[in-house]
């Protein structure tokens, strides 16, 4: 199994994209700000190159563990001891690879992995983090949909393409 990697360069750009849409004015950015009593000359501090170069490594971070939950055949790699034992494999290895080497590798399928993502885990962890900092549902939810948004497109991406 070979990792494209510029699928998983463009995966990781859709958090920055969907950013853009989610916390416009117009979408849910005006909620955002009232939520975290911002204004629109705080949004101006700070280093947006920092805040977006971060962003994206994060998010390339993001696409690496995605593999692992989309792609249901990681699991075969990492029982054989990876790519490095791919040449010490045993024929029923060979055979499962042939046999079942892309099934389930869809967007539909990786999208599917990407917003259970979204919901089991990046719900709860804002959640969590939201509760404790008393932040209102309005706070939580706005986070929680723009992750599920971005992790089943990236779970899509990545599935389909990585």
């Amino acid at each position: 199994m070979e990792i494209n990697f510029i699928a998983l360069l463009v995966a990781a750009i859709v958090t920055l994209v969907v950013g853009f849409i989610w916390y416009h004015p117009k979408v849910f950015g005006t909620i955002w700000m009232k939520e975290n009593n911002f204004t629109v000359e705080d949004l101006k501090k700070g280093s947006m190159l920092k805040i977006f170069g971060l962003t994206y490594l994060f998010s390339l971070m993001i696409t690496m563990i995605l593999m692992a939950l989309t792609i249901h055949q990681s699991g075969a790699f990492g029982m054989v001891g990876g790519p490095p034992m791919l040449d010490h494999v045993k024929p029923s290895f060979t055979a499962f690879m042939a046999d079942y080497g892309t099934a389930y590798r869809t967007f539909k399928h990786g999208a599917l992995h990407g917003f259970m993502a979204g919901l089991f885990f990046a719900l709860p962890l804002i959640g969590i983090n939201g509760l404790f900092e008393r932040k209102s549902w309005k706070y939580i939810l706005i986070h929680a949909g723009f992750w599920a948004v971005c992790l089943t497109l990236m779970g899509g991406i990545v599935c389909a393409f990585a």
